[in-house]
């Protein structure tokens, strides 16, 4: 018995790999193209979009490792179907608990690494691609200034600058500031530079003018300047006040907020993020009883289990739809954060149930115990 646990934990894990890899280069692939903007607009090296990127897989496999057992629990044992091992396995002797062994210890690791997923490696991650990323945005001399183009570095300032030269001076400056909409202004130099304060970034000008409009009276008022510095100022405040979102932060200071303004007033959602972490890795078990349930209950046919299967999926998604909607709910009603963990765990008791029941012999599996069915090499 101990060499078929092995034998069905191998195509498992086969058939599991494969599937996390196709589905994780699919997500991937997709969410990566938010990034793409950062390297076609904004001349984002490679070395740091491929860094983004990999920060994000974590938050994915939380999603997918639970989807994948599932594909792979009914891909593997419909396989067996059809090739009437599971006849001989029955036939044998197996109960439903022996069939369903392999696809339980699968299921249980997929569950503990979902866990160091959700309770470690998510939120390190994500910590590090949010704080790498506004760090990027911020980085004006890096990213946002960048020579023949119009740099908009925020929705009412936007940059042009002629020539960058490796030493950092800036040619051919333009600049419009319309942070104050009632009075835009518009700035030309001959050459520049940015520079780095206490109070923020900073473009300093050399021989240029200002020019500035009063609408009152339709006049146009011009400034000539040996030097201007005009504060470009930050995108999204300093790092250490930047607000920590709920992905970034691990389930003790989701479950605990603080007493700051933004937390006070998401602290419901701090609460239900915390709370569907702790349940979400208990999917990847409940996915694979689900899974079991329709592979190994009811009539043994050989042919296939193509209704079955479909009614599994069906269900699956199902299931998935609703936990989501209770993490939502959760939000709002906190007698749902109950919901939250009686669904996986209702259905992990429930298959755990079903498996002590005995399997029935149907006629393919009693001439398989009479050695008509039995497949030859």
């Amino acid at each position: 018995m101990h060499a078929l646990t092995k034998y069905i934990s191998r195509q498992l894990l086969i058939t599991l790999s494969v599937g996390t890899v196709a589905l994780t280069a699919a997500v991937w692939l997709t969410q990566s193209l938010r990034l793409v903007d950062m390297i076609v607009n904004r001349g984002l090296p490679v070395s740091e979009f491929l860094r983004l990127a990999l920060l994000m897989l974590p938050t994915f496999l939380v999603i997918i490792l639970p989807i994948a057992m599932f594909a792979a629990v009914l891909f593997t044992y419909n396989r067996l179907v059809s090739d009437s091992e599971l006849v001989v396995m029955r036939a044998a002797g197996l109960s439903h608990f022996g069939l369903a062994k392999p696809a339980l210890l699968v299921g249980m690791t997929v569950a503990v690494f979902c866990y160091v997923l959700t309770l470690y490696l998510m939120p390190m991650s994500y910590r590090e691609f949010k704080d790498l990323q506004f760090a990027l945005r911020s980085d004006y001399s890096t990213v946002m200034l960048r020579e023949g183009t119009f740099n908009t570095l925020r929705d009412d300032l936007t940059v042009y600058v002629r020539e960058r030269k490796s030493n950092g001076e800036l040619l051919g400056i333009l600049v419009h500031d319309q942070r104050i909409p009632d009075q835009p202004v518009t700035l030309i130099a001959e050459r520049g530079a940015l520079a780095r304060t206490s109070d923020g970034p900073r473009v300093i000008m050399f021989n240029g003018n200002r020019q500035e409009v009063e609408r009152d009276r339709g006049q146009l008022s011009l400034l000539y300047f040996d030097r201007y510095a005009l504060d470009v100022g930050r995108l999204g405040g300093g790092e250490g006040q930047r607000w920590r979102e709920p992905r970034e932060r691990f389930v003790t200071d989701l479950l605990a907020p603080g007493d700051g303004p933004n937390d006070m007033l998401y602290r419901d959602e701090l609460i239900a993020e915390g709370h569907q972490r702790l349940a979400s890795p208990l999917y990847a078990l409940a996915l694979t009883l689900v899974g079991l349930a329709a592979v190994l209950f009811g009539t043994f046919e050989r042919r296939g289990q193509a209704r079955r299967i479909i009614a599994a999926v069906v269900v699956g998604i199902a299931i998935e739809g609703i936990a989501l909607g209770m993490v939502n709910l959760s939000v709002r009603q906190s007698w749902a954060i109950f919901a939250v963990y009686g669904l996986p765990l209702g259905l992990i008791l429930g298959g755990l149930y079903l498996l002590r029941e005995q399997p029935v012999l149907s006629a393919d599996t009693t001439r398989a115990k009479s050695g008509d069915g039995i497949p030859t090499s």
